[in-house]
This record gives structure tokens, sequence and C-alpha cells, in this order.
């Protein structure tokens, strides 16, 4: 697999507390294994990074929303650099000599943001990234974002527990939208249901929808 073309730091965002928009700056210095200094994400954990690209913010301000870089809580905002071609443990230089190494993909949110509730989505449980610090250093609005060497889907940082929880937060969400495309479709009286689940006879539909076994209209 080809490494990903270079991109670009649009932003540095740090905040003081957790579930906040970051605010927008220029600069920030990385600690090794910590994260940036002074911002409330950094710690001894496997999400001490987070990356956004400024493609996927985009999209939301298609949706109609004014946001901006830090408005999702991403520490890094890129441009250029296709973020989410890149497997779990992939390193990335950035600048003279920060690296980081990712160490998970998306997140699962336990309670939704503003940003939400603003537009009904919200693209960093999706796109965003996440990292541990490899090697200090600077970073700053301009540096280059370059791929060291592409992972093999694992990082040593990232706990198994924290595996299974984002995988199950998945299969759930593939779930619902299976679950919500069968909503309202039409079941012909003695054909199969959208779900799958059988023949249905004229008794068992009404107004499109299969009747749960025992329980009759109203």
């Amino acid at each position: 697999m080809p490494l990903s073309s270079p991109g670009v730091v649009v932003s540095v965002n740090l905040s003081q507390r957790r579930t906040v928009r970051k605010t927008r700056g220029n600069e920030g210095a990385l600690v090794f294994d910590h994260g940036f200094e002074g911002d409330a994400h950094a710690g001894d954990w496997h999400r001490q990074v987070s990356l956004l690209g400024q493609e996927s913010i985009d999209e939301m301000v298609a949706k109609g929303l004014s946001v901006g870089p830090g408005d999702f809580a991403e520490n890094i905002t890129t441009s250029g650099i296709d973020l989410l071609a890149l497997p779990v443990g992939s390193r990335l230089g950035i600048g003279d000599s920060a690296v980081l190494e990712i160490s998970q993909i998306g997140k699962v949110c336990h309670t939704k943001c503003a940003i939400y509730y603003q537009a009904g989505d919200c693209v960093m449980p999706r796109d965003g990234l996440f990292a541990v610090v490899r090697a200090a250093g600077g970073v700053r609005v301009g540096d280059v974002v370059f791929v060291l060497s592409l992972g093999d889907g694992s990082c040593d940082r990232t706990p198994a527990s924290a595996i299974a929880e984002f995988d199950a937060e998945k299969a759930a969400e593939t779930e619902a939208r299976r679950r919500s495309s069968f909503a309202g479709r039409p079941t012909p009286a003695g054909g199969v249901d959208a779900g799958g689940r059988g023949p249905v006879s004229a008794s068992e539909t009404q107004n499109g929808t299969r009747l749960r076994e025992g329980v009759q209209p109203s």
C-alpha cells in the first residue's frame, strides 16, 4: 500500500477542559508519551492527541453549520492528507521532530455534543483519528504532516477493552441503520418481509408493517 500524500497543519487547538470546543491557535508543544502541553486530553492513555481533516469540517459547513478548526475538539486540524486511509499503528511526522502513532480511528460518544444536536451528526466519532506521541516536538500552523510508515492495524497503547467497545458501537450503529432503511417499506401480503424474517400473511400486515407476534393493532 503506497504512503499517503503529505498534508499541512491548518490549526493547533487546545483546551483546559474536556467535552468543550478547543481554542484555535498557531502552535503547541507535544510531550513524549503524554500529548500537548496544557491540553485536557493529554495523559497516560491511548488518545493523547486527536486529529481531524479540514475536509471533514467542510462537510459540516456544507450542512449549514458555522464551524471551524477546534470546534470538534480535535487538537490538530490537517489539510491535504487522507487521514482515514491510515491504519492503526501508522506513524506520522509533523514539522521538524514530532512523531505520532495512530492508536484509534473514530470513537464512541457516550454523550452527544452540542454540534451533534445542532446538525444531527458529528464527524469526530467517524472521521477523527487519535494518536500517542512517540517523539516530542513543536507543532505549528503550516508544518508538513507526512506518513513515516503504515501500521498493521494495532497499537501497543490501545487497550483491548477500547477496541471491543468501539467495535460493539459500530455494530450497533450498522444494525440501527439497517433497521431504519427497512422502516416504512411496504410489505406485500404473502411475501417476505423487509427484515428477511419469512413469509408475511395478510393478517400480519397492516400499513406495510409486520405486526409483532401476539400484538394486535389498536
